[in-house]
């Protein structure tokens, strides 16, 4: 928990008292420990607690419990009595909001900026050096277009580097290596500097970021290399395009009538989240688990859960060379918002608080009509899902009609390191897809390796569904501790691009705020159904799967597809929330341990391609039935030549032609 370090500190601090110290020690007031308790009921809990001189903190009635201060002695008292059923004193939560480093980037605390300074004939890279101490700059590899000409200069920071470096390069491209010789010593980044390299001649067109590649390396093993980005980032946000969000927005499916719960760090009141795309106020509530207030604001000193908030709901229109495009940067940008806090500055938070922002939400569903609940974050499971308090009350939420939609965790890529409360199998949980920067091309969209994979310790297929989280930009508040350390992902014209299976949930959560102004009357379970029912396989060309569904469990996300081509009645089929919450039974997922003690799927071997997939472009991976039937131009062929074969453990084309003929009966007018 976040008061567990310092009591640890406080209790070892006691052995170094002297023994005049030590023997007032009975005098003093004894340090509470912060416990958990189930049992009977809270109230029968609280009363208890109370009877022996502790303070209840937390009045968890959802799930029959209570946080509560005792003194050890007070707690061995309470222990004795049968309305207690269970307790721990450990109330941390081992994870949280967290953040991968976004492409290109790595975790040697230097960073390079997302954008690159085009100016005529004189490009800069913004360079971050959070150590303490210099960094050495050993070898810099640069290309750029060759109508710029050779290189004139090149400086880091202030420093120039040595034009016999690169005074005999080819226009193009250029090598530098750095050593401890007079000529050549290495460069040093301290702090903020840019890297200016200033070219012969300037281009007589445009330049874009991935006209230019650059790579620096610097001591100590620490690589950056500039990422493509996209041409417009500031102008579109590209993710809804990827997923086909656009074409619903302009078609005014825009969430407006539904209600967002986000459970997070907080939110910042910027016009382009509080407001709809209407300028009329939608954050209905705002509430602090934490002080257990809904009076005194959701103050973001994160800055997680405003960026989560903005890809949920962010009004700004997509533009394009500066006219509206007719779609929106956020998901649901008429979303109406409540906001949840319930983790700190660090983005840490102790379980009891979460509990309660899940209590809180269930608890005023009706009265904001609350049909969706956010969850951007993982923690390592400690206990099976149906004893997890946070699924416990979670599984609340989804019983009472609140669609939960929860982070699979950037743990990947080894199996088994699906977060809680991911791992609670009725929810639906997201794992992370990325574009590779290129939002109109799929060939080269891959599933990162820190997306967490399945199966769940029950046995569980999940992620369920797969989204991008892939540099995904949004608003954060400026001065954040996520823009403090992290100024290298911040663009120019102040939104925050972030990495991670979080991004991914929120854009899952718009989607689902999507489909219920579409469909008020779809249940969570219809909302996980027609999203695992229309979500797209990665195939290889053999006809196999590109990654076990213990990776990309249904398959990439699009609204579009879940309009069109979800189906109801199939979500959580198999399993009953009624039963599981009364504790009369749980459910084992089909999860096996093969001959190799690894974890498997029944028949994954013979599903699963033997080709590895790419982390990048793929001649060889297409995402969906359509395009790889298509690629492979499986249409019926004449008779008397053989057919275009691939495995005949998918019925592809079977796939195809149920799906078009679908969408041909959609597009006819409705009969007279």
């Amino acid at each position: 928990m976040r008061y567990g370090k310092s009591i640890a500190l406080l209790m070892a601090g006691l052995t170094l008292f002297s023994r005049e110290t030590l023997a007032l020690e009975t005098t003093e007031t004894p340090i509470p420990l912060e416990v958990f308790l189930q049992g009977s009921s809270s109230p029968e809990l609280k009363a208890l607690v109370e009877e022996q001189g502790g303070t209840v903190t937390h009045n968890l009635h959802l799930i029959d419990a209570v946080g509560a201060e005792l003194t050890r002695e007070q707690l061995d008292l309470v222990l004795q009595s049968p309305k207690v059923g269970r307790f721990f004193d450990d109330l941390s939560v081992a994870g949280g909001p967290s953040e991968e480093p976004v492409d290109g980037e790595n975790s040697c605390d230097i960073g390079g900026s997302l954008q690159l300074d085009i100016q005529g004939a004189t490009v800069s890279w913004a360079l971050f050096n959070k150590r303490a101490d210099p960094a050495s700059l050993e070898r810099l590899d640069l290309t750029w277009p060759e109508t710029l000409g050779g290189v004139r200069s090149i400086r880091l920071g202030n420093t120039a580097l040595n034009p016999q470096l690169y005074q005999n390069a080819s226009a193009g491209t250029v090598s530098l290596e750095f050593d401890a010789s007079a000529h050549h010593s290495a460069p040093t980044l301290v702090g903020t500097q840019k890297l200016t390299i200033a070219f012969e001649s300037a281009a007589a067109g445009p330049l874009r970021q991935r006209d230019f590649e650059f790579t620096a390396e610097f001591a100590g093993d620490c690589t950056l290399e500039l990422i493509p980005g996209y041409d417009d980032n500031h102008e579109n946000f590209h993710y809804n395009t990827v997923v086909g969000v656009d074409a619903l927005q302009r078609n005014g499916i825009t969430g407006r009538g539904v209600t967002v719960a986000v459970i997070d760090s907080g939110l910042w009141d910027d016009p382009a989240l509080i407001n709809d795309t209407n300028g009329i106020p939608r954050v209905l509530a705002r509430y602090d688990a934490i002080s257990n207030s809904e009076t005194e604001g959701v103050f973001d000193a994160s800055g997680h859960g405003t960026h989560m908030t903005s890809v949920i709901a962010h009004n700004g229109a997509t533009t394009k060379a500066g006219k509206p495009t007719g779609a929106f940067k956020g998901v649901a940008p008429d979303v109406n918002l409540v906001s949840v806090k319930a983790f700190d500055v660090e983005g840490q938070g102790d379980f009891l608080d979460i509990v309660r922002a899940i209590q809180w939400v269930v608890d005023n569903r009706e009265t904001y009509n609350i049909r969706v609940l956010n969850l951007s974050f993982a923690a390592r499971p400690r206990w099976h899902y149906w004893l997890d308090p946070i699924n416990q009350a979670l599984m609340h939420a989804w019983a009472s009609g609140i669609t939960v939609v929860a982070a699979a965790g950037n743990e990947g890529p080894e199996p088994m390191t699906i977060g809680s409360p991911g791992n609670l199998p009725f929810i639906i949980t997201v794992g992370a897809v990325t574009d590779s920067w290129t939002p109109a091309d799929k060939d080269d969209d891959y599933i990162p390796d820190f997306s967490s994979r399945g199966p769940t310790p029950s046995g569980h297929i999940k992620p369920d569904i797969v989204a991008p989280g892939g540099h995904i930009t949004g608003l954060t508040r400026p001065g954040s501790s996520l823009t403090r350390d992290h100024p290298e992902y911040l663009l120019s014209t102040g939104e925050l691009v972030m990495t991670g299976s979080s991004q991914a949930t929120a854009l899952v959560s718009g989607i689902a705020a999507l489909l219920l102004q579409l469909e008020p009357d779809l249940s969570p379970d219809d909302i996980k159904c027609k999203l695992t029912t229309s979500a797209e396989p990665a195939i290889n060309r053999d006809g196999l799967l590109a990654y076990s569904p213990l990776q990309q469990g249904h398959g990439y996300v699009s609204a579009t597809r879940a309009v069109t081509l979800g189906e109801r009645g199939c979500g959580n089929a198999d399993m009953d929330i009624a039963v599981e919450m009364s504790g009369t039974g749980h459910s084992q997922g089909p999860a096996i341990v093969d001959d190799n003690g690894a974890p498997s799927l029944p028949g994954l071997a013979e599903m699963l391609s033997p080709e590895p997939a790419a982390k990048g472009f793929s001649d060889t991976r297409k995402w969906g039935a359509k395009a790889h039937v298509e690629r492979l131009d499986l249409i019926p062929r004449p008779p008397g030549l053989p057919p275009n074969n691939t495995s005949s453990l998918f019925d592809w084309m079977n796939v195809y032609q149920l799906e078009r003929q679908k969408i041909e009966n959609l597009s006819r007018p409705p009969s007279q």
